[in-house]
């Protein structure tokens, strides 16, 4: 069984994960790619969105795709940047999603930890990917593990709200029970799809009113 580094919480759920010959499969190949090639996020990042959001504050999902590919901009935490990096243009349309919906200013920084520490998972399907190459570590067994984070979650919480944006989320979100959740779609916030239904979703306002109903911290965005 592969020697996973990621918090002991979420270790306890998914250890049968970690055993399985898929999962092996995977450490090698990523393995390989991090000895052989540029790698994001850093290594020690891959299972940043579990440490930062343990599964005990569980209060929201976030499902992303896979890391930027690009410099310096995968941290770990899906649409989420390292300080003093330029924002993406998805993470640009969240920030002003965010600021139109409750009012929050446009922040400085693109790096997501503050929204993860209170009980954001930031789930990106796919963990790794090669540098300036996007989706080149799709199909290698990343997407089997997170549907299984998806589906313990699924089994294990209810009262939990699914920010599923495009139909990528919203398919992998899809186990989700709507009866015992808040589950909120919208189109994907890139620019190619943010003007035709991300922009005034409010899903920010509905998460915390939400929360608000079942006497949870609703999330400082």
């Amino acid at each position: 069984m592969a020697e996973v580094r990621i918090a002991e919480d979420w270790k306890a759920i998914l250890k049968d994960e970690f055993s399985k010959p898929y999962f092996d499969e995977l450490v090698s190949f990523v393995k390989e790619e991090y000895a052989t090639t540029e790698v994001f996020p850093a290594g020690r990042n891959i299972f940043r969105a579990f440490d930062k959001c343990p599964f005990d504050k569980l209060k929201v999902v976030i499902i992303g795709q896979d890391p930027y590919h690009g410099e310096g901009q995968a941290n770990g935490l899906c649409f989420s940047v390292n300080e003093g990096t330029p924002f993406p243009p998805s993470l640009k349309n969240i920030f002003k999603e965010v600021c139109d919906d409750i009012g929050t200013p446009i922040p400085t920084s693109g790096e997501l930890d503050c929204w993860a520490e209170q009980g954001v998972l930031l789930l990106n399907a796919v963990l790794t990917v090669r540098a300036h190459n996007a989706a080149s570590h799709a199909g290698r067994g990343w997407e089997i593990f997170t549907d299984a984070v998806v589906k313990a979650i699924a089994e294990r919480k209810q009262g939990i709200v699914y920010m599923l944006w495009g139909s990528y989320a919203q398919r992998k979100g899809a186990i989700a029970n709507p009866k015992q959740n808040l589950i909120l779609h919208a189109v994907h916030p890139s620019p190619l799809s943010a003007y035709r239904g991300f922009f005034g979703c409010k899903h920010f306002s509905q998460a915390n009113n939400y929360l608000i109903s079942l006497g949870k911290e609703p999330i400082k965005w």
